[in-house]
């Protein structure tokens, strides 16, 4: 949620933000307190663990996100050249530093731990075509990637929960169904983010949300496996399917982001109370936004969800 406009109503404007734990606090707070957004949560990027594991990016600018700029491996049995995440330095530490800062500044509101998912941290590691491809024909080294990236993942998730997050939010875009199929993300998916959810869940007690990215029914009965309290989808997968699909869950989405950024708020609004209506326990973009997203079309997914409050 950090658009342009909340950058420069705060003063805290990327990409300096994603290097300041302060700045990193305030900015996350201003679109709490300016978009009526109920939660407040760090990173704003998938970038900073992949960058504590050997990764080069750039940092991006006023308008884009940190991207990978160099991968640390070249191919899947170069694990060697990995570093370990360290939660006390670099921006890994910037992050918990700035969850401190929230939880002294923001005792109400929830604080989201936001993390990469397994496969998504890979595909930062290593190119993604030659990750795919050792899905396939190195399966035996595509699993010690993914046991490793799976304990530093915990490091950072740990430190992120002692320093004050309430909740964890594992976004997985590159675990899509179109991308590696429901068998690969049965065997290098699903167990892995299971792992993570599971330890945090038994450890802190610590409830979480997970994001899959593009037709989740094609995953099966995989999709009801993942040991989330919550499911968040993006918006080829209407509301109504993912509850149909696995009903014990929460259903968290899924206003589309293009609306988001070039629709009218009347339309933002309308696609809201939608989304609600066909069983949505969490409104939410369907991904992630684009930062010239307008302030007042944020507004109107809360205004959906006060609306919605007003009739219950």
């Amino acid at each position: 949620m950090a658009v342009t406009e909340i950058m420069e109503a705060s003063n805290c404007r990327w990409p300096d933000a994603h290097r300041d734990p302060h700045m990193m606090a305030r900015l996350t707070l201003a679109a709490n307190r300016l978009a009526g957004i109920e939660n407040v949560g760090v990173p704003f990027c998938m970038t900073v663990e992949a960058e504590a594991m050997g990764a080069g990016i750039d940092i991006g600018s006023l308008e884009g996100e940190p991207n990978i700029a160099v991968y640390p491996m070249e191919r899947i049995t170069d694990i060697d050249r990995l570093s370990r995440l360290r939660p006390d330095i670099g921006r890994a530490k910037v992050c918990v530093d700035a969850v401190e800062i929230l939880h002294r500044k923001a005792p109400d509101a929830p604080i989201f731990a936001n993390l990469t998912g397994p496969v998504s941290l890979a595909t930062s590691l290593l190119e993604p075509l030659t990750f795919y491809r050792a899905l396939i024909n190195e399966k035996e080294a595509a699993h010690e990637l993914m046991k490793l990236v799976v304990r530093n993942l915990l490091t950072f998730g740990s430190a992120l929960i002692d320093a004050g997050a309430d909740l964890v939010c594992i976004a997985d875009p590159s675990a899509s169904g179109e991308l590696i199929g429901k068998r690969a993300f049965s065997e290098f998916a699903l167990p892995y983010i299971n792992e993570l959810l599971d330890y945090f869940r038994e450890k802190f007690r610590t409830p979480s949300i997970v994001h899959i990215c593009g037709r989740v029914q094609s995953l099966g009965t995989a999709l009801s496996e993942i040991e989330t309290e919550c499911i968040s989808i993006d918006s080829v997968v209407s509301i109504a399917k993912l509850k149909s699909l696995v009903p014990s869950k929460a259903a968290m989405g899924n206003v589309s982001t293009y609306m988001m950024a070039k629709g009218h708020s009347e339309s933002v609004l309308k696609n809201g109370r939608r989304c609600l209506r066909s069983g949505a326990e969490i409104l939410a973009p369907a991904c992630g936004m684009s930062t010239r997203t307008p302030l007042k079309n944020i507004k109107s997914l809360s205004k959906a969800v006060l609306s919605q409050h007003e009739r219950d």
